[in-house]
């Protein structure tokens, strides 16, 4: 009887550690790229320079601010909420900027512990702007609303960094700069 007893309260712990592990978030990692036509010189211009952030999806303004060594950007979005990134690596060389995510409104970018790099290489005679980010779920706890768990949180960053990559292409696909 003790035996059973004991096999029981081991099938509820592991059947309970299981049921939360389910709830827990789990790191997700996107990729987008967009082929854009013009050079990667051109496309750089825009993408290594942060403050120019007009082309990322919901941002009116980009503002450099922080030291030359550890550069902050905040970013201001149309509802007037901002959203404040720390510049990892920033190399002209490789036409990368690595960054991560210090402030951000869950409802605004359903994402915590965000970051993130954008590269652009050569495609031919055009640019490839590939986008990689990790991050976490916007709510961090277990049994988070349904427009913050693991999946509605990833859709939404994904369209995010899409229209994003999109909005890039169009600014500079059509006037060229």
């Amino acid at each position: 009887m003790k035996r059973i007893a004991l096999l029981a309260a081991t099938a509820l712990a592991v059947t309970t550690v299981a049921a939360e592990a389910q709830h827990a978030p789990t790191r997700r990692k996107i990729v987008e790229s967009v082929i854009i036509d013009a050079s990667p010189d051109k496309v750089w211009a825009v993408v290594g320079n942060p403050a120019d952030a007009d082309w990322i999806e919901n941002v009116t303004r980009g503002e450099r601010q922080g030291s030359a060594d550890k550069p902050v950007f905040q970013l201001t979005l149309k509802n007037g909420h901002v959203i404040v990134e720390a510049s990892r690596k920033l190399d002209s060389e490789h036409r990368s900027f690595a960054y991560y995510i210090l402030e951000n409104e869950v409802g605004d970018l359903p994402a915590k512990d965000y970051s993130a790099t954008i590269s652009v290489q050569p495609e031919g005679e055009h640019a490839r702007v590939e986008w990689r980010a990790a991050f976490y779920r916007g709510h961090p706890n277990n049994d988070p609303p349904p427009e913050l768990n693991d999946e509605n949180s990833e859709k939404r960053v994904r369209a995010w960094v899409h229209a994003s990559l999109e909005n890039l292409k169009a600014r500079l696909e059509k006037s060229g700069s």
